[in-house]
């Protein structure tokens, strides 16, 4: 069974990370496909996302397990006084772009949404790569570094180990086109159908 590590921080935006939570987490349930061990780590143990969602981790950096894949989610921005939040507080983050840059070594795939790309590029896993993120960052990602090749208009972008989506909900078409990457177009269909998820194009 693969494992998923979904990593959350203070101020992560909800639906960037519940959306492929959703996705792992009901795939392979009913009638056809395998499931996904999903799970959540931050490195504290109680995040405070958008809205203050209040939610206790599964595992913090320090006891997390191995993974075959880890998802960074985005959401955050900057505060009338500059001070940075969310992902734009953690892509400087000493701590969660160590944690990031050691996974990505090992797993199989390490996925963004939205400004989670803001954070994997400054862990440098965007280099040479083609990239996208939520259409209100896209200068963010481009000023990382001049080897992100950025596509604004593409909605998930695929790049082998590493795939990216666009901003909140574009995460959920991503997942999906994962599970129809790794388990065929036909699982992917079939949990959209018990999702309802009818926007889901393969």
């Amino acid at each position: 069974m693969k494992s998923i590590a979904i990593v959350l921080f203070d101020e992560v935006e909800v639906l960037d990370f519940a959306g492929p939570f959703e996705v792992f987490s009901v795939t392979g349930r009913r009638s056809m496909g395998e499931p996904y061990e999903v799970f959540t780590v931050a490195q504290t143990e109680r995040v405070a996302a958008r809205n203050n969602l209040v939610i206790t981790p599964t595992y913090t950096f320090q006891n997390c397990p191995p993974c075959s894949m880890f998802l960074v989610p985005g959401g955050g921005g900057y505060q009338p006084d500059g001070t940075p939040f969310g992902s734009r507080r953690e892509m400087n983050n000493a701590v969660m772009l160590d944690w990031v840059r050691q996974r990505a070594t090992v797993a199989e795939n390490v996925l963004s949404v939205c400004t989670g790309a803001l954070i994997l590029g400054k862990a440098g896993l965007l280099e040479n790569l083609e990239a996208t993120t939520h259409y209100l960052a896209m200068d963010a990602l481009r000023s990382i570094s001049p080897a992100i090749r950025i596509s604004p208009e593409k909605r998930w972008i695929d790049n082998g180990k590493v795939i990216i989506s666009a901003g909140v909900a574009a995460g959920i078409d991503m997942s999906l086109y994962l599970v129809a990457r790794l388990q065929g177009v036909e699982v992917a269909r079939e949990t959209a159908a018990y999702m309802q998820y009818d926007a889901w194009k393969e």
